[in-house]
């Protein structure tokens, strides 16, 4: 099956849903103050054929905080635990339509496999077009996935630490502009009010369409991109609350044709709950 790129729609899905070397992973993620949970949601509703994608699985055990870039070997068993080998074309969705599906695309992507595709749209647009749900749990049959080279699409403090210091490249934080100025409460425990220093600021949703949740036209991810004071002749890092919708951030860049871009993991968990690190508040 050739690769249809990073984004496909339902009609595609539905076509290749039976298809042996597809398999569909629920990505869906929500925040502890939301009280949802996405894994119980799952077994209550899901695309048919699909199996649960636990970023709390699919994570660095050594890690501090949860749901951090997983060294290879742990991301080469969790991914074969859900029936994926090096054949596999992978499409990722989660509930809202898209707010965490995209970090399954980064992972893959950083581990040295394309062969990943986002549902646009999402579960949520899926259910509303009238399409078969099915319920109760998932699993598949384990295989073996070796990832490939790692590439540089990863960033950590030091690296974003480098870009406030002045190197020359751009910080673009998906966060509310609301929780990027410090006006309003931020979600995670500990973390101060505000963003790194220097940040641009592109709310993750802007690059959605409201009603539908589908990604919007290439062109007009450009333009608001642009809007956001991003230029294209220097480096990208994405930030966001804790490494999943800046994931969205990184999709739009790529779907524009900017492919010199890195997620930062740690993201504002990380920098705003550190307090030595530096802030600003404000726009």
């Amino acid at each position: 099956m050739d690769h249809p790129g990073p984004v496909v729609d339902a009609d595609w899905l539905t076509r290749h849903i039976e298809h042996p070397a597809v398999r569909i992973v629920d990505a869906s993620f929500h925040l502890p103050d939301t009280g949802r949970d996405a894994a119980a949601e799952f077994v209550d509703a899901h695309i048919p054929g699909a199996v649960f994608f636990d970023f709390n699985r699919v994570a660095d055990p050594a890690n501090s905080l949860p749901r951090r870039f997983p060294p290879a070997d742990v991301f080469a068993r969790e991914v074969g635990r859900l029936g994926i080998d090096n054949d596999t074309h992978v499409v990722a969705y989660d509930t809202p339509g898209l707010y965490s599906a995209a970090r399954v695309w980064w992972l893959f992507r950083q581990h040295g496999y394309d062969r990943v595709s986002i549902l646009d749209g999402g579960f949520k647009l899926w259910q509303a077009e009238g399409r078969p749900v099915a319920s109760g749990e998932a699993s598949a049959e384990p295989r073996m996935f070796k990832p490939g080279e790692m590439r540089d699409l990863f960033a950590d403090q030091a690296h974003v630490m480098g870009i406030v210091e002045g190197r020359d490249e751009q910080l673009l934080d998906a966060r509310t502009p609301g929780r990027f100025a410090g006006t309003e409460k931020d979600r995670y425990p500990g973390a101060r009010g505000g963003n790194i220093p220097s940040s641009l600021n592109l709310y993750w949703a802007e690059l959605l369409d409201p009603q539908t949740r589908r990604l919007l036209p290439v062109d007009e991810i450009r333009a608001r991109l642009t809007r956001a004071g991003i230029t294209w002749d220097r480096p990208v890092t994405a930030t966001c609350g804790s490494g999943l919708t800046a994931c969205i951030l990184a999709l739009g860049l790529h779907l524009a044709g900017k492919d010199d871009w890195r997620v930062y993991d740690g993201s504002w968990e990380e920098w705003g709950g550190r307090h030595e690190l530096p802030i600003r508040s404000g726009t």
